[in-house]
């Protein structure tokens, strides 16, 4: 599979990914990982991004397409692969438009994740998040057994600077003024699905008819 997965924070684009990458073997490229491991790396990259991530703004586009370029191009994309999260506004589907068609990529569809707002906001800042291994918990569903102890490496779990409310908030207010119109730029390239995602089962189901997996 080769997929574009659109959506606000908190949409469930990254579990979605991982049920996806589990079918066929897709990797699942999410920026803003990349991002976070360049932040807790010290990067130049890292201290660029920082800023704008903390306060829940956007990195900018150069930053973006030149670790998308880089990434699409490793060994593990020729497989498939999972955009998780990007691109994030017109100008960067554009250019994603472009870039795939440099390196001989074509999409296999679109798929934008609607989720009501008060279940994004609910999702999120409950959210718990292990600094060493990055293992997600939530503080009403799926709590570490120990609190603040991750369960799988022993690090700290805490709660991302970006996902209190405030920073939510924004980024739930950027999302709708800048990532939003992507659906429209989408539907009309002709390969959106448009699909209900409070549930990942049925988005996945959804997913597999779409592109023709048993």
């Amino acid at each position: 599979m080769r997929l574009i997965l659109l959506g606000a924070p908190g949409a469930g684009k990254g579990t979605v990914a991982k049920m996806l990458t589990a079918i066929d073997g897709s990797v699942q490229i999410s920026t803003g990982d990349i991002l976070r491991a360049a932040v807790k790396a010290g990067t130049e990259l890292g201290m660029k991004a920082k800023a704008a991530m903390e306060s829940g703004g956007l990195v900018s586009d150069d930053l973006i397409m030149g670790i998308m370029k880089d990434r699409l191009q490793e060994d593990d994309c020729k497989s498939g692969f999972l955009l998780d999260g990007f691109p994030r506004t017109i100008p960067q589907a554009e250019a994603l438009k472009v870039l795939l068609a440099d390196l001989g990529i074509s999409l296999d569809a679109t798929v934008n994740l609607n989720v009501p707002r008060d279940v994004i906001l609910d999702r999120l800042t409950t959210r718990r998040t292990c600094e060493d291994c990055g293992a997600i918990y939530n503080v009403k569903s799926n709590p570490p057994k120990v609190e603040g102890v991750c369960d799988k490496c022993g690090g700290n779990v805490v709660q991302r600077a970006d996902e209190t409310e405030e920073a939510i908030s924004k980024r739930l207010d950027v999302f709708n003024e800048q990532t939003a119109p992507l659906v429209g730029f989408y539907e009309k390239e002709g390969n959106l699905l448009d699909v209900n995602a409070t549930s990942s089962d049925a988005v996945v189901a959804a997913i597999k008819a779409k592109v023709g997996i048993a």
